[in-house]
């Protein structure tokens, strides 16, 4: 079960925006059908390419209605256009024009953004020369825009102490380079200091207020337990959100944020509206589809999803889509969305990404226990945030190491910052579960469900599961598939 909660792009300046052995437990599924899988790969990856600007839930960036080049720029605004198109016309541009800085920059800011929003993770060197190219002909302190763009292309790979670095060099050439003021932000959160993540937020806003911003304080108002303060904040961002892009953008943040608390009906309301808005935001769709997972409906769940990945295969959509194969019967078709995970995993090593949150988090369900602690341990050696912590203690568990993956356990659900996520909760109660502390277990447990019963499709199921075996509640087993009485309030429910 992949439990990260789907990222949403977060826009900036143009950009597409600046989680004893358990019994049973199941041996290792051998990789199988490698030739095919690679061929599969590759074929949604070269698909994704043409395709281009289709917007993506694990992105730090999405198409905006903002121009990616300012100040003169002799090219179109490529948030408006197709961007492979846009590429292509900054391509020819620069042939005539090759000592433009700002034309280098620019199309090093749409190859970050082409490679989150296709799954081409090739696309991250080249603008890494891109970046070069633009600082060899102006200088670095003249240059804020490739400086912001290189903090968000570190961003992109998960080097989030150089995409720290890089985004406060930009701001001493520009303070008001709202990419480098978000791409901070982004970098603090993921380093999980989450206080510092607090104040940069509040000076971005100060500074430049606007919906990149608003979205980022959204976030970091969830991260410290605030969930109603974020939705408030959504809504304000909501009000301020007039082009299309945008609408689709905070439409579906607001969506995440209620399909998180279980909230189902208020989040398809918020999809409907990102896709009345655009109708090809896959955000949006993957959400939906997630939600009517979440609900039962599998088979409207299947048909999203599945265009999700046909257009989008990162680790995160395939182990969803993966997971709802599983528990409808469908195991080789989910064999081979998981064997796709770790196919895209080497493509984007190979290409400077840092994929091990990822690779522990899917490891640990739905392939090599060793693995999964090999890479969770790594990650935690980068960035100490809930995130890695949850991750560690489930690769942990996977492991068979209980007791010392409670202790990370307890880390990712602590009081601070205060985040609750169901995924964290199941992950805890699991592990108490397998140390015999059945009150534990059952208060953590049941604690996921209610606030969001159909938070994974394998891991609800193994939620029930264990709650029926440890309490023999009948009931356990149905938990995953209604909704609940905060639904259609306007409040978020009780103890989120």
């Amino acid at each position: 079960m992949l439990v990260r909660k789907p990222r949403l792009a977060r826009r900036s300046e143009g950009e597409p925006a600046a989680e004893p052995e358990r019994e049973p437990r199941p041996q290792p599924r051998p990789r199988r059908r490698v030739a095919a899988v690679v061929a599969l790969a590759l074929g949604l990856t070269a698909t994704s390419v043409v395709i281009g600007a289709g917007g993506g839930a694990d992105s730090s960036t999405t198409a905006s209605s903002t121009p990616l080049v300012t100040g003169g720029a002799p090219v179109d605004q490529l948030g408006t256009g197709n961007l492979a198109q846009g590429i292509e016309s900054l391509q020819k541009h620069l042939k005539t024009r090759p000592k433009d800085a700002t034309g280098w920059a620019t199309l090093g800011a749409a190859y970050v953004e082409q490679a989150r929003t296709s799954g081409d993770p090739t696309r991250y060197p080249q603008a890494e020369k891109a970046f070069t190219r633009s600082l060899a002909l102006r200088p670095a302190a003249e240059n804020d825009i490739a400086l912001a763009g290189r903090a968000a292309l570190a961003a992109a790979r998960h080097d989030f102490p150089t995409a720290l670095r890089a985004s406060d060099r930009a701001l001493r050439v520009n303070p008001y380079s709202e990419r480098a003021l978000s791409t901070r932000v982004d970098a603090l959160v993921e380093l999980g200091r989450y206080e510092e993540a607090e104040r940069a937020v509040r000076l971005a806003d100060q500074r430049r207020p606007g919906i990149p911003v608003f979205t980022r304080y959204a976030y970091v108002a969830e991260l410290r337990g605030d969930v109603a303060g974020a939705r408030r904040v959504l809504l304000r961002a909501a009000d301020s959100a007039y082009s299309t892009a945008d609408v689709a953008y905070v439409a579906t943040a607001l969506g995440q944020l209620a399909w998180s608390q279980g909230q189902y009906a208020r989040a398809l309301g918020h999809y409907k509206t990102a896709l009345r808005a655009d109708p090809d935001y896959l955000p949006a769709l993957e959400g939906r589809g997630r939600t009517y997972a979440a609900q039962g409906g599998d088979q409207r769940a299947l048909r999203d999803l599945d265009e999700v990945v046909r257009r989008f295969p990162l680790p995160g959509q395939l182990a969803a889509l993966g997971e709802l194969r599983e528990v409808n019967g469908e195991k080789e078709k989910a064999a081979e969305n998981y064997d796709l995970v770790a196919t895209w995993t080497r493509l984007a090593r190979a290409n400077g990404v840092a994929t091990d949150l990822e690779s522990a988090l899917i490891e640990a369900d739905h392939g090599d226990a060793a693995e999964a602690l090999k890479a969770a341990r790594a990650e935690w050696s980068r960035r100490e945030s809930v995130h890695t912590a949850d991750a560690l203690g489930w690769a942990l568990y996977a492991s068979g190491k209980h007791r010392e993956a409670l202790t990370y356990a307890k880390k990712a659900t602590a009081a601070s910052p205060g985040y609750r996520n169901a995924s964290f909760l199941f992950h805890r109660g699991m592990i108490e579960h397998a140390l015999g502390d059945e009150r534990a277990a059952r208060r953590d447990l049941r604690a996921a469900l209610a606030l969001n019963p159909g938070f994974s499709p394998t891991g609800a199921r193994d939620a029930r599961a264990a709650l029926a075996e440890l309490s023999g509640d009948t009931k356990a087993g149905k938990a995953g598939k209604n909704t609940n009485a905060a639904e259609d309030t306007d409040e978020p429910r009780e103890g989120s």
